[in-house]
């Protein structure tokens, strides 16, 4: 049906100049990724695009600055240093957005790094566990480099492709990273209590994966008829699907289905998702695209943050102006829970640091991001309870806001803020 090669075969495509994209979290191509690297010094000027990926990055060791630069549009760990060191940019745009980039030839790919699942009967491969922006990439490129792989579930949704598609194929059986549920702690626990108490029977959830989702979801086993539509979802919902707590039944976008873009957890989550139909993964520019969003009554969009203002500004891409993370799809799902019949934007973080700093603070950092603005948030909620800021005055935010901070530091931010306004 195909024909293989190996992986340095395969990379050889990728010429000095070129612009690479890679597919994101769990289903970055690693031996694709490796036998790149290893060419470092036959490359010159090779541009990375990659939203985060899981595993190693062995190109953005800053020793090999002259042959790769990474354009991040979400940085993850493995990337993280290349912005200091000078090997690495950030690119600013919600994810919902990424697939335009490629789609209006705003950002020109040469070459496309994907990981799929073994080609079916009639010659279909499955983009497994991401799709966000790889469909675009690849209906926008010039060659597909495909690792196949007998691990890879088979996801139903839009994730499929023809075996024609793809240029080169590179055979391998290697397991698909994994990430363990931590265990929320009392603090976590308790933002979980108070998080869970605004969802209602019939409402649809976008969360992330962490802690504090987790803490969400083991609070929601009586609720009823509930739906998913997120970016991103782990293992924390599958209990809930099995048990009928997450059934999609009053959902109005792709109705009695969970609606993610990618996933990442355990080899529970890898084998659940496996050839379920349940389980629909679309591209980033669907799942994010906040005019579906609203669509769905009840909506409930669950997120952290970095550190928030008594404003309302909530800074959740940098540190500072050191940049951490990224816009991601905070703000499509904000926007798309707020206009949405009954809908719920939730801002959810521990009040402190750990190392005791408040994360609520009278001001942004110098040079910190607002992803989502004053004018967009609605509820904040730490573990000393839920701040409602819709439709308020600042002052009157300022008090909702300093009521839920530390009391170690309550006084300080309310004095330090009206001081600062004097």
């Amino acid at each position: 049906m195909y024909k293989t090669v190996s992986a340095e075969e395969a990379v050889k495509v990728i010429k000095s100049n070129d612009r690479v994209y890679i597919q994101a979290a769990a289903a970055a191509p690693q031996q694709l990724i490796n036998a790149m690297s290893a060419r470092h010094e036959e490359l010159r000027n090779v541009e990375i695009c990659q939203l985060h990926t899981e595993g190693k990055a062995p190109y953005a060791n800053p020793e090999f600055a002259e042959s790769f630069h990474v354009n991040s549009f979400f940085i993850g760990k493995n990337v993280r240093h290349t912005l200091k060191a000078g090997n690495g940019s950030y690119t600013p745009v919600f994810l919902s957005e990424v697939p335009l980039l490629f789609k209006q030839n705003i950002i020109d790919l040469d070459v496309v790094l994907i990981h799929v699942s073994v080609p079916d009967q009639h010659g279909y491969c499955s983009l497994g566990v991401s799709v966000e922006a790889t469909l675009a990439a690849i209906d926008n490129v010039t060659t597909v480099v495909a690792q196949v792989n007998k691990n890879m579930p088979r996801t139903h949704g839009a994730g499929i492709i023809h075996h024609t598609e793809i240029d080169y194929f590179v055979e391998c059986d290697d397991e698909i990273p994994t990430m363990g549920m931590s265990v929320p702690t009392d603090i976590e626990n308790k933002i979980g209590d108070y998080v869970a108490s605004l969802i209602e029977d019939r409402s649809t959830l976008q969360m992330g994966i962490g802690s504090i989702p987790n803490a969400v979801l083991t609070r929601l086993t009586n609720h009823k008829d509930l739906g998913l539509h997120t970016e991103m979802f782990s293992d924390g919902v599958i209990d809930l699907i099995l048990n009928d707590v997450i059934n999609g039944n009053y959902k109005k976008i792709n109705r009695g289905r969970a609606l993610t873009t990618f996933l990442i957890g355990s080899k529970r989550l890898y084998d659940y998702v496996d050839d379920n139909p349940f389980v629909e993964m679309r591209a980033s520019n669907y799942t994010n695209n906040t005019s579906y969003i609203k669509q769905n009554p009840k909506m409930v969009a669950i997120n952290s943050a970095i550190e928030i203002d008594v404003t309302g500004q909530v800074c959740a891409d940098s540190i500072g102006a050191s940049m951490y993370s990224g816009v991601g799809g905070q703000m499509d799902f904000i926007r798309g829970a707020s206009l949405s019949k009954g809908g719920k934007a939730i801002i959810a973080l521990p009040s402190v640091t750990r190392k005791g700093i408040s994360r609520i603070v009278p001001i942004l950092k110098n040079g910190a991001g607002v992803v989502t603005t004053r004018a967009h948030v609605h509820y904040v909620v730490t573990e000393y309870g839920i701040a409602n800021l819709y439709g308020k005055t600042i002052k009157e935010r300022v008090k909702a806001l300093v009521d839920i901070a530390h009391p170690d530091h309550r006084e300080e931010i309310e004095k330090s803020y009206f001081e600062m306004m004097k």
